[in-house]
């Protein structure tokens, strides 16, 4: 596999990851303990750290990314196994 499928597969990978970890660690105002303000959703989240969430989904991608390629290397899942229509 050439470094550029690799790099391609992580970046599907990696936008995959952010929407799956995008509500993890996210507090309302109600449960942060503040006020929200006027205007709000009450489900709003109280505060948003990109950094925090895009280093999250780059955890992610990278394990899956190496999952991913190991099997492609090793072959432990084949397109034979996965045919289940004999």
């Amino acid at each position: 596999m050439r470094w550029t499928s690799a790099l391609a597969i992580y970046i599907l990978f990696w936008t995959m990851s952010l929407f799956l970890v995008l509500p993890f660690g996210v507090r309302t105002a109600e449960e942060a303990g503040e006020q929200s303000a006027p205007g709000h959703a009450e489900s709003a989240p109280n505060s948003f750290s990109l950094a925090r969430t895009a280093l999250r989904a780059s955890l992610v991608a990278a394990v899956l990314t190496a999952a991913y390629v190991a099997n492609y290397i090793f072959g432990w899942i084949t397109v034979a196994d996965l045919d289940w229509v004999h």
